[in-house]
Parts: structure tokens; C-alpha cells; sequence
């Protein structure tokens, strides 16, 4: 699993460390950068694939604005101002050097066994548009010339293709170690439309972050191969009370995108499709859907998870995202607003975590784990929920 995060100015995040678990839950007030602290890591996996166009930020969950805004917008100096070397290929044979005056995002990320992958991202000032370049290792030419002595004997000219294939090569330890779920990161943010109407697939297969995609994933899981998953997904919307099964009907149309779903109080097997489902339903499909399949990404977040659900739902649910997790060997962070929420976390559970996240005098965001409730003597211990809500714990507003 992921297990640090560190992320240096970046939105409102000059300097930040988060300690993960497998389940990771983060509260705090509106604008205290929960969601900054999501992009950053999206931003890492976008580096890890070398994919920084704006278009598929978009599509990861990064909310693309002009780079000044996206840098940190706080004193240099309390940014760890300094001069980042960066290389970059300037022409079909050398490699030039410049400076960045601490002007560049950090962020470093570890897995177990502290496996992990570091990028350093700063803004391509010669573009009208944001657009993003991603340094490379200072010692890129030596490394360059060791690897093509070893691997292309007689190969002496360096060109773009040929360092876009070495540093290829140097990311692959992080696709295939224990940090490898870095680069599928995406910040799911599903929407009611996406979910009600079956859009097409989006950017991202299989399932795009406000839900796209999801009918051609269910129809996918429809196979011999899946077929228990796809039961579990059946086994798992019995959250709903009114909810009995539902089916992917064969021999539909080119384009027709629906499922049929039984309501156990409605007599005669009458059938409806999602169009007429409420949308809670919808979004306990979504993300039954996106811990159980085996193609989703292993590591990925949720913001607002409680979006339209009964507050006794968000405390199962989270009881059941962390059963999921565990058996598909996901990992997952996810924000809520919602205090239901936390009173599905057991914090004497070392893999879930409860996180606040506020900012401080200077309006940096920073971050604390909440360690499990410790009871007066003779006293129950309250409720998470509790705690949050008379401010025990803090992530509530505090100006007024």
C-alpha cells in the first residue's frame, strides 16, 4: 500500500505529510484543502505516466487553473525557497540545466518499504495556456550514457524518443513495486446525471470520475469470469431496503444503456430501469461497482462520499468499504462533510484512519490523526460522530 505522501507548494499546501492507511477518512471545514490534498496526489500520478496536458488532469479529478494559482501562493520562504535544478532536452544532442527559485511542486510518495516515487513539476512560462513540464534527474546524461554503453552498444546519439523511452524505463519500478497503484490515482466526484442517463465511456476506462462508463463496465462484469462479482455488487445494494436485484437485459438495442432493477415491494416482477431509480441507489452502485471490479484502480479517492445517502447508510458503508478494500486489496482516501460517516471507521484498527484537515494562522493546510477515543473512567465512550460535532476533534468552522 501507499503509505506517506509528502507534497510541497502546492494550492494551499506549502509543506504537508499524510500518513495513510488502507481506509483513510478526512474531514475539516469548506476550503481547508481536503481536495488540494487529493490533486496533489492525482497531479504525482499523472507525473508517474508522463501525462501533464490539461486534459487529462481534468480527467483525473485536478482542478486546472492558471499555474499561479495552482503553485503556492505563500511566502517563497516558508516554501523551502530554493533553486531546483531541472534538466530538459534542448535540442537532438544535449541536455540544459536551469533554475526554478522554488517555484516548482514537490511531491514524493512511499510505499511499503519505503518503494516509492518522487516528482518535481513547474510551469512551462513560454506557453499562452497552463501547461506543465516534469523535471528530470540532474544526472539524466550520465545515466543516459551508462544505459546506452550497456544496452545499445554503438549507439551513441541522444534524442527525445530515445530519453522518453529511458525515463520509461526508470518509472517502471513504480508500476510494478509496492507503490505501483500510484499511477491509476484518480479523485472520483460521481454525478447524478452521469450515473441516471448511463453516459458513454469517459477519458479514463473503465470508469471515468463523475461516473461515466459505468453501464459498459456492469455489461463487462456480466461474464462467467465475474459473475461473483458481480452477485457481490447484487449482495451489497441490499443497503437499499427496498432494493431486490437487478439484471442486464440481453438483445438490447445499439446505444440503449440500461439495467433493470426489482423493487421487493412492487408485486408481479415488475421491473423499472435506473432512470426511475433515486439516486442513492445510483451511487451505492458506483462505488460497490468500483471496489469490487478487478479493473478499477487499486488506489484512488472519493470526494464527499456521503453525496445523497442517509446518514445510517454512510456509517455501513464505510463498515463496508473497509470489508472491500481488504478483500480486493484496494486502497482508498475519501472526504466527507457527513459525521455519520466516521462512526464506520474502528480506530483501534491501524489501517483506518481518521484525518483532520484545517489550516492555520498563515492559512497553511495542515493535517492530524485522530487517535482512538480514550473514555473517562466509568464513562461510554462517545461517538465519532459526536466528537465532531461538539468540536472534541476539530475540522468544524471557527469563525463564528
Amino acid at each position: 500500500m501507499i503509505r506517506k505522501i509528502n507534497v510541497e507548494n502546492y494550492k494551499s499546501l506549502p509543506k504537508l505529510c499524510l500518513e495513510l492507511g488502507r481506509v483513510t477518512v478526512l474531514i475539516g471545514a469548506n476550503g481547508s484543502g481536503k481536495s488540494n490534498i487529493l490533486e496533489a496526489i492525482a497531479f504525482a500520478s499523472a507525473a508517474a505516466q508522463n501525462k501533464l496536458d490539461n486534459e487529462f488532469l481534468i480527467s483525473r479529478g485536478i482542478r486546472v487553473t492558471e499555474t499561479q494559482f495552482m503553485r503556492s501562493a505563500f511566502d517563497k520562504s516558508l516554501a523551502k525557497q530554493h533553486e531546483s535544478k531541472i534538466s530538459y532536452l534542448k535540442d537532438d544532442t544535449s541536455i540544459e540545466t536551469v533554475h526554478a527559485q522554488g517555484n516548482a511542486i514537490k511531491i514524493n510518495v512511499e510505499g511499503d518499504d519505503e518503494v516509492g516515487f518522487g516528482c518535481e513539476l513547474y510551469p512551462d512560462e513560454k506557453t499562452s495556456y497552463p501547461q506543465w513540464r516534469q523535471s528530470v534527474p540532474i544526472q539524466i546524461k550520465e545515466l543516459l550514457e551508462s544505459w546506452i554503453e550497456a544496452s545499445l552498444p554503438g549507439k551513441t546519439k541522444v534524442t527525445p524518443r530515445l530519453i522518453e523511452h529511458f525515463i520509461s524505463l526508470m518509472w517502471h519500478d513504480i508500476r510494478t513495486g509496492p507503490a505501483g497503484s500510484l499511477p491509476g490515482f484518480l479523485v472520483y466526484s460521481p454525478e447524478n446525471s452521469a450515473l441516471r442517463t448511463f453516459q458513454a465511456e469517459g477519458q479514463i476506462l473503465p470508469l471515468g470520475i463523475k461516473g461515466e462508463g459505468l453501464f459498459a463496465h456492469l455489461k463487462g462484469l456480466d461474464s462467467e469470469h465475474n459473475r461473483e462479482r458481480l452477485e457481490n455488487i447484487r449482495k451489497r445494494l441490499k443497503l437499499i431496503e427496498w432494493f431486490e436485484s437487478f439484471v442486464i437485459p440481453e438483445n438490447l438495442s445499439p446505444g440503449e444503456r440500461v439495467i433493470k432493477i426489482q423493487d421487493q415491494f412492487i408485486p408481479g416482477g415488475v421491473l423499472f430501469d435506473q432512470r426511475s431509480a433515486n439516486e442513492g441507489f445510483l451511487f451505492l452502485l458506483f462505488y460497490m461497482t468500483l471496489f469490487i471490479s478487478p479493473e478499477t484502480p487499486s488506489f484512488f479517492s472519493i470526494d464527499n462520499i456521503d453525496n445523497s445517502l442517509n446518514p445510517k447508510i454512510c456509517t455501513e458503508l464505510v463498515r463496508q468499504i473497509y470489508a472491500l478494500a481488504s478483500e480486493y486489496d484496494k486502497q482508498v482516501i475519501l472526504t466527507t462533510h457527513n459525521p455519520a460517516v466516521l462512526d464506520g471507521l474502528d480506530l483501534n484498527d491501524e489501517n483506518q484512519r481518521l484525518v483532520v484537515v484545517d489550516r492555520d494562522k498563515k492559512g497553511h493546510t495542515r493535517v492530524r490523526r485522530v487517535d482512538p477515543p480514550k473514555p473517562a473512567a466509568g464513562k461510554q465512550p462517545i461517538s465519532l460522530s459526536e466528537a465532531f460535532m461538539r468540536g472534541y476533534i476539530g475540522g468544524l468552522p471557527k469563525n463564528f
